[in-house]
């Protein structure tokens, strides 16, 4: 054998040894690269599928002994066997380049990735994530037609199937709101302050203080264990800062609250409690709830919460604390939930304890997808939240839902609409008492990978300042005759701030008996119409708790003043007594209630006998009755100026009508032609009455 023989036989030994190494060096790369990805670690993860790709020796995927790979996204059977579908080891990995950078925000690439993918139909499910990515860019028209044919689409994943439904009605209800409101500012907060470094977000009020900010952010001097294998700038620690003119520079809270891991959406309560979300850079997936006690601004080491709020094996996110202190809210995919990460919410102890069973917030609120960062405003009972399982214009939106107190439950959730939102992630969303000025998350602006080595999850996230404008109530309406419903000018209305922020003060109606009239934010205003001749009417009407501009209406009837006297009914007294029955001091409430009302009028009460019985006698006792019933009244509140009491014994028959319709008295000789005992005595009862007559108006006589 030559030497030249040698030589090349060596060579080709060499190469193939050569080619040998690289392939094995794939597939540690690929293992790599699925163990990264199961971590969420998707930059880390992305960086080794691209080497997995590389070609640079020319050799081809075919080099590596690994025909097929499975993905680990739901694929469906084929229809004629029950095997997997089977993918080419170079699908596979585009695929899974394509969920990195969705997973990692980066929509730009993502949608080349996905459309790449789709086309080469090893993926069908690779259609609906370029839609939805499509979707993440506001592209709304490209996403729907992508979504239809998704759904025509066999061989797909039917979880997807029912997402690409939803996500067509959002892309539907985006096209329909894509005019943003120019009243309300969005504004990349202070990059000093709020912005600096690699991610901030995640703000909330210190303890209910609207000038006082607890935030998340990672930067360059922050909290480390071992400085020669962390950077700061990629590891989450909590911060505060206090508005005094402006906001001033921030404060690390440092050890023990922040440490080596990851520490972020921080949120105090009562008794010097902070509650935050912590979790450890080896594994994005573990992330719980953690509570630390503070005094001075030094904090004890903190403790995990309980499986109240913390189940093992699942995520709990996303703390907020009442202003009472008394419900912790939290976002967590734990059993018992409709699915994805839901808000759920658990009583708290005075030490700042969860305690019994953490509550579900059911539907309205969640959905089967995600629902976070909750955050409730206690002057608007209004929980603010984000979720892409509602119409939304793309990624996580802001939603606000009402507490009915009536029904104790949350209403039906409802988009904040543009500029609020976008068609990227929004979240984190918190506002002031006085629903002015807030917070919210965002990754909406251009997005960069985060580094390879933490790949922090919100990575592209940065806090934006929110301004609305004042909110504006106006209320208006009608004054009617009960009777007749004709209009009434000149009647004179009444504003009565029970809060006490607004002075008392009248209008009234004009010729066409209408009125308008500004009001202001948070007030319960007790209305009440007038006129003479007339008795009032009223209303209440609230600005309390309203989260936008309202236009109130609210109209009057007036019931014309009788001449004559009104009977009480169901006044009752003991058998030869004037003792008032507990019956009767429950209807004499609402006599109460109607002239504190009608506090212009004076009355007399007038009781009335049968004529049964000595003459002198029924007098002195419908006296005594009469006096009975004012007592009562005037030791209720009412000013005995505006009472006088007379009995009238039999000698004034009730008048009532009979079954012609006809008005007749109840003399004794109308009751003894009645043909029945049974009619004679309801005649009786008839006499036997307590009644009213109204004297005098605004102190005048009658």
């Amino acid at each position: 054998m030559s030497l030249k023989t040698i030589k090349n036989m060596l060579l080709i030994v060499l190469l193939f040894s050569s080619v040998h190494s690289f392939a094995q060096s794939k597939k540690v790369w690929l293992y790599q690269a699925d163990y990264n990805y199961s971590l969420n670690q998707y930059p880390t993860a992305l960086r080794y599928y691209h080497m997995v790709l590389d070609d640079s020796l020319g050799l081809g995927m075919a080099i590596i002994p690994y025909e097929v790979q499975l993905s680990n996204q739901k694929l469906q059977k084929f229809a004629d066997n029950d095997t997997l579908k089977k993918v080419s080891l170079e699908d596979y990995v585009k695929h899974q380049i394509a969920m990195c950078y969705r997973n990692s925000h980066d929509y730009e690439r993502a949608v080349v990735e996905f459309k790449a993918s789709a086309e080469k139909g090893a993926y069908p499910d690779d259609y609906y994530y370029y839609g939805n990515t499509l979707m993440n860019l506001g592209q709304y028209d490209e996403a729907l037609k992508t979504f239809e044919n998704y759904t025509a689409m066999d061989g797909t994943s039917d979880e997807l199937q029912e997402r690409a439904l939803q996500d067509m009605t959002s892309c539907i209800f985006a096209k329909k709101l894509q005019q943003s409101d120019d009243n309300i500012e969005v504004i990349l907060a202070d990059t000093i302050v709020f912005n600096k470094g690699t991610t901030s977000f995640a703000t909330s009020y210190w303890g209910g203080d609207n000038n006082k900010i607890v935030f998340s952010s990672a930067r360059n001097g922050g909290v480390l264990l071992d400085p020669e294998k962390q950077d700061s700038k990629y590891l989450l620690d909590l911060y505060w800062t206090e508005k005094i003119d402006i906001w001033e520079n921030p404060n690390n809270f440092g050890r023990p609250l922040n440490s080596s891991q990851h520490e972020a959406a921080g949120v105090f309560g009562n008794k010097n409690v902070i509650y935050f979300t912590k979790w450890g850079e080896d594994d994005l997936k573990n992330k719980q709830i953690y509570l630390a006690r503070e005094f001075g601004l030094r904090f004890f080491e903190s403790q995990k919460l309980d499986s109240t709020v913390n189940e093992k094996g699942y995520q709990s996110i996303n703390p907020y604390i009442t202003i009472d202190g008394k419900w912790l809210y939290f976002s967590s995919n734990k059993p018992g939930g409709i699915g994805g990460m839901d808000i759920w919410k658990v009583k708290v102890d005075s030490m700042g304890n969860p305690m019994g069973e953490s509550i579900n917030l059911g539907k309205p609120v969640n959905t089967e997808y995600d629902e976070v960062s909750p955050f409730y405003h206690d002057v608007a009972k209004t929980l603010y939240f984000s979720s892409n399982g509602h119409e939304n214009f793309g990624g996580l939106d802001i939603f606000k839902s009402s507490y009915d107190d009536d029904i104790e439950e949350f209403k039906s959730p409802k988009n904040l609409g543009l500029p609020i939102n976008s068609n990227n992630d929004d979240n984190y969303f918190i506002i002031d008492d006085i629903l002015r000025s807030g917070f919210l998350s965002s990754d909406r602006d251009n997005c960069l990978l985060s580094d390879t080595m933490y790949n922090l999850c919100a990575s592209c996230y940065h806090i934006y300042e929110l301004k609305m404008p004042e909110l504006e109530f106006k209320i208006s309406g009608y004054v009617y005759d009960r009777n007749t419903n004709e209009i009434m000018p000149n009647a004179t209305i009444h504003f009565k701030d029970v809060s006490f922020q607004m002075e008392h003060f009248t209008l009234e109606t004009d010729e066409n008996g209408f009125y308008k009239q500004d009001l202001v934010q948070n007030v319960e205003i007790f209305m009440k119409a007038t006129k003479t001749d007339y008795f009032a009417d009223a209303a209440i009407v609230s600005t309390v708790g309203e989260t936008e501009s309202k236009m109130f209406t609210q109209d009057f009837y007036l019931e014309n003043i009788p001449k004559g006297e009104i009977t009480i009914q169901g006044i009752e007294y003991d058998f030869d007594k004037a003792t008032l029955r507990p019956e009767s001091k429950k209807i004499l409430d609402s006599l109460i209630v109607f002239l504190e009302l009608n506090s212009n009028i004076s009355i007399e009460i007038r009781s009335h006998t049968d004529q049964r019985g000595n003459d002198d006698y029924n007098l002195n006792l419908s006296e005594r009755r009469a006096k009975s019933v004012v007592d009562y009244v005037i030791d209720n509140g009412i000013d005995a100026s505006r009472l006088k009491s007379k009995g009238y014994g039999e000698t004034t028959p009730a008048e009532v009508p009979n079954e012609n319709g006809e008005m007749v008295t109840m003399t004794q000789e109308y009751i003894d032609s009645l043909p029945t005992k049974a009619l004679k005595k309801e005649a009786y009862q008839r006499n036997r009455r307590t009644a009213f007559k109204v004297v005098s108006q605004n102190g005048e006589n009658e």
